[in-house]
Formats: structure tokens, sequence, C-alpha cells
């Protein structure tokens, strides 16, 4: 089951007949929601990872013409569109990050509780994240780990990756697990493992998730037509912050993207409204239920007829690793 599915469908307001885009396919929840929803909807469904596409076929076939199941990027949905021959969308739905399916397969090397290959490629293509972590200047890493993964001894995981990769190369998702568990302390009570951070760091270094969020964020506002709705389900600080300042500033309010970039505070051209105040949660019944569920948070907008604003400096820099960091900033 898909996280948050009733407020999503909810916020994409389904009640008619449209063309919708789930950006993020994975196992198919939200398409198969969404063809469900009316019996006339169609649905352009996008995924990166080979085997979410080879995995959907069966759902293809029994859509009755109704789902298009595309290999390719989010951050390239307006191009995908247009490349089939559609104008406009009316709903775009994007669900952030990992997914629970390349979670639980070890041998894509995404989780630190099952042994595998140290990977995280979701396109099984490009450097993987042994690449990195055995390649990489302890800087880089220590950067990596410290903005992207949010990790406070990010210094400290780098010089430990530095000083055992001399012995040999780092090349399992345990061991790497391991080696970061002798440096940080694991929160007592809190049930995290002590390598979450690191791992999400690194992830989200090989795949550019947050520039492909930026890049999907744009490409949705091209995408819509006046009236269509955006919904966006985020599970962590960095991706909610970039879908926050973004709609805010599509809103027409000054967006503070982060205390390296000042503030955006002059007009500009509305193209979203919000829908939703704030971030939606899940309840306690979806948490009790769904793990995965409990860092879910789901923000959404309306497109207005409002032209379509230069893309934003401000939100692109929260996607990347500030300058500062480059030149001895704040690594620990």
């Amino acid at each position: 089951m898909p996280v948050l599915l009733g407020p999503v469908l909810e916020a994409l307001a389904v009640a008619e007949a449209g063309l919708s885009v789930d950006g993020t396919f994975g196992a198919g929840g939200y398409t198969r929601a969404l063809l469900a929803a009316h019996p006339q909807e169609r649905v352009v469904a996008i995924d990166r990872d080979p085997t979410a596409i080879a995995g959907g076929q069966g759902l293809v076939a029994e859509s009755g013409g109704r789902l298009r199941l595309v290999p390719g990027r989010f951050g390239d949905l307006d191009a995908i569109l247009q490349g089939l021959g559609e104008a406009a969308a009316d709903r775009v739905v994007l669900d952030i990050g990992v997914s629970s399916m390349q979670i639980d397969q070890a041998e894509r090397g995404f989780s630190f509780r099952q042994d595998g290959p140290l990977d995280m490629r979701m396109e099984r293509s490009g450097e993987s994240a042994a690449d990195l972590v055995n390649g990489a200047e302890e800087a880089a890493l220590a950067d990596i780990l410290f903005h992207y993964g949010e990790e406070r001894r990010a210094r400290a995981v780098a010089r430990a990756i530095v000083e055992r990769r001399r012995r040999g190369p780092i090349e399992t998702t345990a061991e790497l697990a391991e080696l970061v568990a002798g440096v940080v302390r694991a929160d007592p009570g809190s049930g995290i493992h002590p390598a979450t951070r690191t791992f999400q760091g690194l992830r989200i270094a090989v795949n550019d998730e947050l520039g492909e969020l930026v890049r999907a964020l744009h490409a949705a506002e091209r995408a819509l037509r006046p009236g269509g709705r955006l919904a966006v389900v985020t599970f962590h600080s960095l991706e909610d912050r970039i879908v926050k300042q973004f709609l805010s500033a599509r809103s027409g309010r000054a967006v503070q993207a982060s205390r390296h970039v000042p503030s955006v505070a002059r007009p500009v051209p509305r193209s979203f409204q919000p829908v939703t105040k704030g971030p939606v949660l899940p309840d306690e019944a979806e948490m009790a239920g769904n793990p995965r569920a409990r860092s879910a948070k789901l923000r959404a907008a309306e497109r207005t007829d409002g032209p379509v604003p230069e893309p934003l400096a401000a939100i692109e820099m929260l996607a990347s690793l500030p300058a500062s960091a480059t030149r001895g900033g704040p690594r620990r």
C-alpha cells in the first residue's frame, strides 16, 4: 500500500477523468489507485529502475490501454509527455526517495539490514556507492555525509572509511554498516541504526536525488494545465525543504532556501496555489500498519494560469553541496 494514498487522491481531485502522471511508479501503488478512481482515467507512469518497468508490464496489460509505462527520470516528465503526444497533464504525483521494493532486494545494496553488494544505483548504471566510498577523497565523503546524510559525525566516518579502504576495498553493505557503527553511537531507544544517515547520504549522491527532485518540480510546473494538481510525498527534511520552498516561491511568497542563499523577495508570477495548508501527515492507524509512513509528508498545489517563471536558483542550490563545504565548511 503506498503511503498517504487517501490524502494524495483527495489532493489530486480524481473525481473527473483526465491524464495523470505517476513520476515514481515503483510497485505501481499510486498508478493502480489512479486507474481505479475513474474508468476513463489515463496514466503515464515513469520509473528510472528497469526492474520496476519490467515488473509493471502485467498492470499495463490489465489497463486496456489506459496505462503507458515509460523508462526514464521524473525530472524529464514534461519531455516524456511531449514525446507521447500529450500536450498537458491534469495530475502529477511524486513519491520521493528509495522504494520499499528496492530496499527489500539485498542485491540492490540500498539497505544495511541485509548484506549485499554496495550498489544503490536506481538505474543500475553509472557510479555505484562502492565506487564513491572507495574512490572519493576524504573531504568529499565528509561533505556528502554531512549535507546529504545529515550525519553529525560525518568527518569521523569519512576518516574511518579512508583508513579502512587502505587495507582493501569496501564492497558490501554489511562491511560499511559495521564500520559506521564503530564510529557513530546509536541513539538510545530510537531504533535507528547508526549507519542510517551514512547510507542516506551516499544514496542521494549516487542517484542525484535532490537535483532530480528540483528538475521534477520545474517539469511538473511546465506540464500541468491550469487547474491541474501536483502532489509530492517526501520522507526526510532535505526533500521536504525543497518542495516547501518551491511551492512557497511559486505561490508568491519569499523563499529562504538556506543559510548559504539569500532570500528571494522580489515578486514572481504565481504559477501555483496551495491545496494543502502545510504538510499532511499520516494518521496513527497508517503509521501503525506501515512503519515507512512515519516520516512521510504530503504537500500539494494547483497550477494557476500564470506563465512559467524562470527556474529558481535558490531551490537549485538546496540540491547541491554548499560551496562552503568544499572550502572546509562545517564537517564534524
